[in-house]
């Protein structure tokens, strides 16, 4: 004890460290911001071995190279591009939806300068911010109106808000959901100012218990909501959206459908409900994401009767949820790459279509890349998901690359440049190359993986997600 006492007064100073002429040379590189910060992280590191006993008297306390390191790290931007190898497509952790590159260079030009975001050019006079997606999103879906804000979430509680407060939301109760990030329905109805009424049970739900439902009620709407990330299979009964459509028609209220999924086009194999379909068989209006299946930015979009929308763009919420011009000039890419028949280039659709064929040839152009560098790995199959809560029983088969080292190198990956988020089965790294046509740069990448794990062979933590990839420990959906 009096040894790691003696040990703690030698620590020296943050002034001290930083005038060392190797940590001064760091601040014309990193700024000296960083540079202090990586210097107190240093110190702290420090004391922390120094009372667990795992400084032993030896070397410096706090070497020049751990503050290069920490400053680098420090310096380095906090949200960063990674490579996806754990096989989810859709992966919210990870920003779901790649952009294509027309939509990438869309968002560049327009935020590179000025724009029309809130101006019509025909007139001179103020528009609003959906006027350059509403077209493409009214012809693509078959609506009569159309309004974009930041997300779906967004979406669902600005229509709920505006269509509803004060009123009555009829609701399946096996639809009262959860999704990622502790989104659940019924909170998202209180927030609305609607009153939820549930109706039917979690596996049967009959038309006649939302005509039930109805009477008596002087304000109300029929609220249906995709179940995202689970299924109910078996002994079970639900009424279509075009029977709710017209029982809504009869009553007078108006039918609200949150999908989640903006799916226009899949590849063969996948179906899901779309808002085409929901719109043709009569919903009102229709709540889905840019990002989720469409394949654009995150954004909540919403289709349906002018009159609902132009409610909805008009309520005091829909101003709070805005979107910015390069959410708006990435949509408008994505939405463009549609009409013009190009749905099959965006990196969602080439991921979910993707052969099997074509994943195991890249699954072993992988492996025997890194075996050419002296790393033990086998091709193994794999199976994918299509994530972001979209179709929660659909398996993709496919192929990856089998890493003979554990969750030393797992944590390595993700530390790197660029990080590798991959999966640890069996003790062993899993790369699922559904989601990374550039096996060159995923080579390279676990190969200085490799290096740094021998380097320093400690017990770190892992990932954080199970071996199926599909969501975080906490739930998070992805």
């Amino acid at each position: 004890m009096e040894d790691a006492r003696g040990r703690l007064r030698d620590l020296p100073s943050v002034d001290e460290v930083l005038s060392r002429p190797a940590v001064r040379a760091l601040e014309a590189r990193v700024g000296r911001a960083a540079v202090k910060a990586a210097v107190r992280q240093a110190i702290a590191a420090a004391r922390e071995r120094i009372l667990s006993g795992g400084a032993n008297g030896q070397g410096e306390l706090v070497p020049d190279q751990e503050v290069l390191t920490r400053a680098q790290r420090e310096a380095a931007p906090r949200l960063r591009r990674v490579i996806n190898a754990t096989g989810v497509v859709l992966h919210t952790n990870l920003g779901r939806a790649p952009l294509h590159p027309d939509a990438i260079a869309r968002v560049a030009e327009v935020a590179s300068g000025y724009s029309n975001l809130e101006l019509d050019l025909d007139t001179g006079r103020r528009g609003h911010r959906s006027a350059a997606v509403e077209p493409l999103l009214c012809e693509l879906f078959g609506a009569e109106a159309a309004h974009a804000v930041n997300n779906c979430a967004g979406a669902t509680l600005l229509a709920l808000a505006a269509l509803g407060s004060g009123g009555a939301a009829v609701v399946s109760r096996g639809e009262l959901v959860e999704i990622g990030g502790g989104f659940r329905v019924p909170e998202i109805l209180a927030q609305s100012g609607c009153r939820l009424v549930e109706v039917g049970t979690t596996n049967r739900t009959r038309l006649s218990d939302y005509a039930a439902a109805l009477d008596g009620l002087p304000r109300a709407l029929l609220l249906r909501v995709h179940r995202s990330n689970f299924a109910l299979v078996g002994f079970t009964q639900e009424a279509t959206v075009a029977e709710l459509a017209a029982l809504a028609r009869q009553r007078g209220v108006p039918l609200l459908h949150d999908l989640g999924s903006g799916a226009l086009e899949l590849p063969e194999g996948l179906s899901e409900t779309t808002a085409s379909r929901s719109l043709a068989d009569g919903a009102d209006l229709v709540l889905v994401s840019g990002d989720k299946l469409l394949g654009g930015p995150q954004a909540g979009i919403l289709l349906g009767r002018r009159d609902l929308v132009d409610a909805c763009r008009k309520h005091p919420l829909a101003r709070a949820l805005r979107a910015d011009r390069m959410l708006i000039a990435a949509l408008e890419a994505t939405l463009k790459l549609y009409r013009a028949g190009r749905a099959a280039e965006l990196p969602v659709n080439e991921a979910l279509g993707v052969s099997a064929d074509q994943l195991s040839q890249r699954a072993t152009r992988l492996a025997l890349d890194l075996t050419e560098r002296g790393i033990a790995c086998a091709v193994v199959e794999s199976e994918g998901r299509v994530g972001g809560g979209s179709m929660p029983l659909a398996r993709l088969p496919g192929f990856g690359v089998a890493v003979e080292r554990g969750a030393d190198l797992l944590e390595e990956l993700r530390r790197g440049d660029p990080p590798v988020i991959g999966l640890l089965r069996d003790d062993r790294v899993v790369l699922d190359v559904r989601c990374t046509a550039d096996v060159g740069d995923l080579a390279a990448a676990v190969a200085r993986a490799c290096a740094r794990a021998s380097e320093q062979p400690l017990a770190r933590g892992t990932l954080g997600l199970h071996s199926g990839g599909v969501e975080a420990p906490d739930g998070t959906e992805v």
